[in-house]
């Protein structure tokens, strides 16, 4: 039986989703310029625990895995993706970030058995070489160390996918609340650690850098993935994943378009390769890349 075709107002509804997340990499660079990364991130899952956790249940029997998850997804792929990101341009992390996928289809084969085969390979290959030509730009020299924390960033994403499957049972909006209750003292202290001028900003911070806040809160999770998951109830899994592929893009043109970076061939080649890369994996396995592209 075929899947039913998506309707004109969800297509509307997807392609504003797929909005709303390309565009947070230009919204969180711009808050990145009035906060501390890791404060960010902090105040980003605050936000996220003060909605969330007074509409969801406890997590049953669960509480060791939200822990393990939240030091994994909540502080340690964050805070290496808001520090890359505070080094690179944003177009740039929206490609690099993109390897989250590549890196779930290889933790996939050595965890769970999963054959990867020459054509896996070849599509991983593929959207790897678009980060090393990437990485050859220019622009990029002396920052090589913030790209790398955002390829770090891909791989915990993804190395976090097998605890995600542990709580499966549980409702991502029970996850998403507790993990972030839970990671927000871990960025704190963190924060307190390595950063300074956290007071400062707190007190100096414009509409602009609460505005970027609220954003990742609020738009990118709380709408975002209230529509998301609404969708998905919807429509078969092969439908809806290749729209993702939209976000990258969408990432590149707002870094571009609103924060004035330049876009370069290499950038466009990389991008290509990458996007096609991660893209043939999406094709032919939807659920993985799922899984792969949650954006908690």
């Amino acid at each position: 039986m075929s899947a039913k075709p998506i309707k004109p107002l969800d297509l509307a509804l997807f392609a504003f989703v797929m909005l709303v997340w390309g565009f947070n990499f230009a919204v969180t660079k711009t808050g990145l310029e009035q906060f501390p990364p890791l404060l960010m991130v902090a105040l980003r899952f605050i936000l996220v625990a003060a909605v969330l956790l007074p509409i969801v249940p406890l997590p049953t029997r669960r509480w060791r895995e939200i822990l393990l998850l939240s030091v994994t997804l909540g502080a340690l792929h964050f805070a290496l993706m808001f520090t890359g990101l505070d080094g690179i341009d944003a177009s740039t992390a929206a490609i690099a970030i993109q390897l989250q996928v590549p890196f779930a289809a290889l933790l996939a084969a050595f965890f769970f058995g999963d054959k990867l085969g020459w054509r896996r390979a070849l599509e991983l290959a593929i959207a790897f070489a678009g980060v090393v030509v990437i990485a050859g730009e220019p622009r990029l020299e002396g920052r090589y160390g913030a790209l790398f924390m955002v390829i770090a960033a891909a791989m915990v994403w993804a190395v976090s996918n097998v605890q995600v499957k542990k709580v499966a049972e549980l409702s991502p909006w029970c996850v998403a609340g507790w993990m972030s209750f839970f990671a927000v003292p871990q960025l704190l202290l963190l924060s307190y650690l390595i950063e300074d001028g956290q007071r400062e900003a707190v007190l100096e911070a414009d509409w602009i850098g609460w505005g970027a806040i609220l954003y990742n809160a609020l738009a990118v999770m709380v709408v975002g993935y209230g529509i998301w998951y609404r969708l998905l109830r919807r429509y078969e899994m092969n439908q809806a994943m290749p729209i993702t592929l939209l976000v990258p893009l969408i990432g590149v043109a707002s870094g571009v378009l609103v924060l004035g970076e330049p876009f370069t061939w290499s950038l466009a080649l990389g991008g290509l390769l990458t996007v096609g890369g991660v893209g043939i994996v999406v094709l032919r396995r939807p659920r993985l890349a799922h899984l792969a592209s949650k954006r908690l």
